[in-house]
């Protein structure tokens, strides 16, 4: 019992420095690109933040230290690490690089920038599916927080079918409702709400919609899976063809900032924007849909077991 209690402690003595180690690297890290944004802009490569944030820069250093951590402890497929890793660098790329600034400039390229943070980026993040991996290497205080009830349910709550599916397409409404969005591109904190509430509700909508497991284990049938990926698209493309066959300038707000691109006017700048709400919002239901349907496949060839072993597998061109 003393040998055992002395591992223990040295374990914990090991291990301590290396936890406050990797923070004050992390720290260090965020203190040098704020400091290279704030007063060598012109230093900074173009993958770096074209405006610092402490609370995205804290938020993607929390979540890549905590899955390299996890990735130590427990084993996921290759394609999935590459998924993953992909996912968070789009979102990376279009929030926190010089890409930006373009996108506070041109109206079609918000909506790029909020295609890639509220679809694709959280897509990809969802059909990786982390969290296993997150939840072996996040910090003790954390994954309390997490698996606190409160938390449980607020979670319950939002990932609901018929919650996530007004949540997925009221803020995308919101959000491109002509007032309130000029409010939110002049308003810093506003700005910032808008971005932080398309990333999150991305990755609560596509992890529902992508979850591989079974429905005991994920609370939602498949059924609902499907369900949700097929009755955003209609909504979606509504909002996409109205911006795309409007003949006025109702985003003002471009005009009075100034566009990257003096070429494009504001008419035109709105068509290619509507475009962009309208065709990829009716691709990537799609694309939820086939996946969706392929995990309900895979998981009926699961529970049936052996029974199943002589018939016909389609694996070889579904991808299992």
């Amino acid at each position: 019992m003393i040998a055992q209690g002395a591992a223990e402690a040295k374990a914990r003595i090991v291990k301590a420095p290396r936890g406050w180690r990797d923070a004050a690297l992390i720290a260090a890290g965020g203190l040098l690109l704020w400091w290279l944004c704030r007063y060598h802009a012109s230093w900074m490569p173009v993958w770096a933040p074209w405006d610092f944030s402490w609370l995205w820069y804290g938020a993607y250093a929390l979540t890549g230290w905590s899955y390299v951590r996890g990735l130590r402890r427990v084993t996921t497929q290759r394609w999935r690490i590459v998924l993953f890793v992909i996912g968070m660098v789009l979102i990376w790329a279009v929030l926190q690089t010089r890409f930006e600034y373009f996108a506070q400039h041109m109206f079609f390229l918000n909506r790029v920038q909020h295609v890639v943070m509220h679809h694709l980026g959280p897509f990809l993040v969802s059909a990786a599916w982390p969290w296993p991996v997150l939840a072996a290497g996040v910090p003790r205080w954390l994954k309390r927080a997490i698996a606190h009830p409160w938390f449980d349910a607020a979670l319950r709550f939002f990932q609901r079918p018929d919650t996530a599916c007004v949540l997925f397409v009221g803020l995308i409404a919101l959000w491109l409702y002509p007032s309130v969005h000029f409010v939110a591109m002049i308003d810093p904190r506003l700005y910032a709400v808008m971005n932080w509430s398309m990333v999150v509700d991305g990755v609560l909508f596509w992890s529902v919609v992508l979850d591989p497991r079974g429905s005991v284990e994920a609370h939602n049938s498949f059924a609902a899976r499907i369900i949700m990926a097929v009755a955003v698209a209609p909504p979606q493309i509504a909002m996409g063809a109205a911006i795309a066959f409007t003949n006025s300038d109702v985003y003002t707000f471009y005009a009075w900032c100034g566009r990257v691109f003096p070429t494009i006017d504001a008419v035109s700048d709105q068509h290619i924007g509507g475009l962009i709400v309208w065709i990829p919002a009716a691709m990537m239901s799609v694309l939820g849909l086939l996946i969706a349907l392929n995990l309900m496949r895979i998981d009926e060839e699961r529970r049936a077991g052996p029974a199943s072993a002589g018939s016909v597998s389609s694996s070889g061109w579904t991808g299992r």
